[in-house]
Formats: C-alpha cells, structure tokens, sequence
C-alpha cells in the first residue's frame, strides 16, 4: 500500500480482538496414551511449552499419569512425536476488516511486498507480540474459510496482512495461523521450515503471549 491507503501498523483492538491459543482437551488426553514412557522432557517446563502448567498438570493428574516420564513432542502433538498425536494448540486469530490493493501498492512496514495484479487484503489480528514470528511475512500461510492465503508484508507488532484474493471475509472471520493438518490447517512443520525455531519455541512463544482458552 502507497503511505496515503496504507492499514495503520496497529489497529484499534479497544473491543478485545486478540488472537487465541485454543488449546484441546480430547487431543492432551488422548495424546498422552500415546507418549513414551520415558523421561525425554520436562513437559511442564516453560510453562508446560506455552500449553499452561497448571492445566497440563490438571489433566494428566486426572488419568494417573506422571508428567515427568512422558515425551512432550508427543504429548502435545509437535513434529517429531508421534504420527498418531494430534496437536494440542492452535493459534486462531480474526478479521479487522478488508480493503482494494492495487497492482504495485506495497504492505507493511518498508513495503517488503508490493502486489503483482490487483486484489484485495485483510487486516488480521496476531503479530509478532503474540508469537507470529517476523519472517513469516511473505512465506507462511493461514486459513480463512477453508481457504489458504498468504500473509504478505511484515508482521507487526499485533497485526499482519494477509492477501485473500478475490474474497471479502467479514470482519470477525477466523483466522487460522497453524492447527491440525489433517483438517487442512497450516502445520507447525510448515512454521519451523520458514522460521528456523523449533516447534517447541513456537508454541512455547505463542502460549505464554496469545491469550490461552481450553476446549473439550
């Protein structure tokens, strides 16, 4: 975007839009069937990796289940674990609005992408404050509505823009950074490949900074 159409770098969140780590019961219980019995890792360290200590300890203490002799990749359903796991954390962020971005107009901060044909984009809530890493800018994909589309720019500080194409999600949408890849969201493989962290630091950087909220 030219300086006059540019989003602003931080949006107005006053209503409480913030990103969400959802975090799944069924997935932790059912994972930790499935962990080694082996003392590979503290998985209550770093506050269970971003998972919450207090609740991992919760759940495992309700199935009997010792946290230090069990393998945390599996446990929380990181690569490396095993294949059977699913993951227990998602981060899930929402719509601020949309708006035309023209064919050459850049995005974000020192205009990283400029736009090859006309489209539209999408302010989206999640930045690098809640552990949407810099260099996923231009690389890394979310899912809105089914569909992938490309976060393009610099990630701020508590937004990033993302190309939707031909679509107009509402504001409010979901916004889908990583998840489950066998219900088509983005990996956590996919952010290690682009990012260089280990998927350990990022759900231990996106727990401790997104706001945390359980489900069955």
């Amino acid at each position: 975007m030219t300086p006059d159409t540019a989003m602003p770098a931080t949006p107005d969140v006053a209503g409480g839009v913030t990103p969400v780590a959802h975090l799944s019961e069924r997935n932790l219980r059912a994972n930790a069937g499935l962990a080694p019995i082996a003392p590979a890792d503290d998985v209550l360290t770093a506050d269970a990796w971003g998972h919450g200590a207090e609740w991992v300890a919760s759940v495992l203490s309700s199935l009997g289940v010792d946290a230090r002799d069990l393998d945390a990749a599996t446990l929380f359903g990181l690569p490396g674990g095993d294949l059977r796991a699913r993951p227990v954390l998602s981060l899930r962020g929402q719509v601020l609005g949309t708006k035309p971005l023209l064919r050459g107009e850049g995005v974000s901060y020192g205009y990283t992408h400029r736009a090859p044909r006309d489209t539209t984009v999408a302010l989206v809530t999640g930045g690098y404050a809640q552990g949407v890493v810099r260099s996923l800018g231009n690389v890394a994909d979310v899912v809105i509505d089914g569909h992938r589309h490309r976060i393009v720019g610099r990630v701020a500080m508590d937004v990033c823009v993302v190309d939707v194409g031909e679509t107009r999600p509402a504001r409010g949408t979901d916004v889908v950074f990583f998840g489950d890849p066998d219900h088509g969201y983005p990996s956590l493989a996919e952010w290690t490949d682009a990012t260089g962290w280990s998927a350990g630091e990022i759900v231990a950087s996106v727990g401790s900074h997104a706001v945390r909220a359980v489900h069955a």
